[in-house]
C-alpha cells in the first residue's frame, strides 16, 4: 500500500511538472488534458484520477507555487530578529521565487487571462496571504517604533502590487532580463515609503538563469 502512494504521488506531480511544460509552449487555453497526458507519459485515464479538467490543474499549480513562496519566506524571516529586517527577508525571497521559477510567474501573471472566477479568487487569496506576512512585520515595526504609525493593509497591498508591476514587466520583456537587478531599487523605494530612511540600496542579489519551471 505504501508503495502504491508513493508511485501516487510520483505521478501526480510528474503530471503537474508535464503540465507546466505543455501550458508553456501552447498557453493555457490553447493546451489538452491530451497533450498533458502524453508529456507526463501519462493516459488520459490516469490524468483524470489526479485532475478532474484542466482548471483543475492549473488551481494545484497556483497552489504549489503559493505554498513555495510562503514557505521560503517563512523560513527566511524565521533566521532574522527584527521586524524591518523580516519583512526585508520576504520580499527578498519573492524575487528569488519569481527569478527561479519564470515559467509559473508568466503562467500565473500573464497565461491566466480569462481562466475563469475560480482561479482568480485561488490567485487573490495566495496574494492577500503574502501581503498579510508583509503586514505583520510592518505591524510589528509600528509597535516598537521602528517606523511611524500607518495603515499597515493598505501598505502591505501596496507593496505586493509593487512587486507584482516589476515581476510583470519581467516576464513580458524579450528577452526577460535579469529580474534580480530590480531588487536593490525597489527594496529602497518600498522602505522609504513607510518611513525606513536609513535603508539604503544593496547591491543586486547574484543573477539566476531561472529554474525549468
Amino acid at each position: 500500500m505504501a508503495g502504491e502512494q508513493v508511485r501516487s504521488q510520483q505521478r501526480h506531480e510528474r503530471i503537474l511538472d508535464a503540465a507546466i511544460r505543455v501550458f508553456s509552449r501552447r498557453g493555457y487555453h490553447d493546451s489538452t488534458v491530451d497533450e498533458i497526458a502524453i508529456e507526463s507519459e501519462t493516459s488520459k485515464g490516469g490524468f483524470y484520477f489526479h485532475f478532474p479538467n484542466k482548471q483543475a490543474i492549473f488551481l494545484a499549480l497556483l497552489d504549489r507555487m503559493a505554498a513555495m513562496l510562503r514557505s521560503r519566506a517563512e523560513k527566511a524571516i524565521d533566521s532574522q530578529l527584527d521586524p524591518i529586517s523580516k519583512a526585508d527577508s520576504a520580499l527578498r525571497v519573492a524575487f528569488e521565487t519569481f527569478a527561479d521559477h519564470p515559467r509559473l510567474t508568466r503562467l500565473f501573471l500573464v497565461e491566466s487571462m480569462g481562466t475563469g472566477r475560480d482561479f482568480h479568487e485561488r490567485l487573490a487569496a495566495a496574494r492577500s496571504s503574502f501581503a498579510e506576512l508583509i503586514e505583520k512585520h510592518l505591524d510589528e515595526a509600528v509597535a516598537q517604533g521602528a517606523i511611524p504609525p500607518l495603515d499597515t493593509a493598505i501598505a502591505s497591498r501596496v507593496w505586493f502590487g509593487a512587486l507584482n508591476e516589476v515581476v510583470t514587466a519581467w516576464v513580458l520583456a524579450d528577452p526577460p532580463g535579469d529580474l534580480q537587478a530590480a531588487y536593490p531599487t525597489i527594496r529602497y523605494l518600498l522602505f522609504q515609503s513607510v518611513g525606513v530612511h536609513a535603508v539604503a540600496p544593496v547591491p543586486a542579489l547574484p543573477a539566476t538563469n531561472g529554474g525549468p519551471a
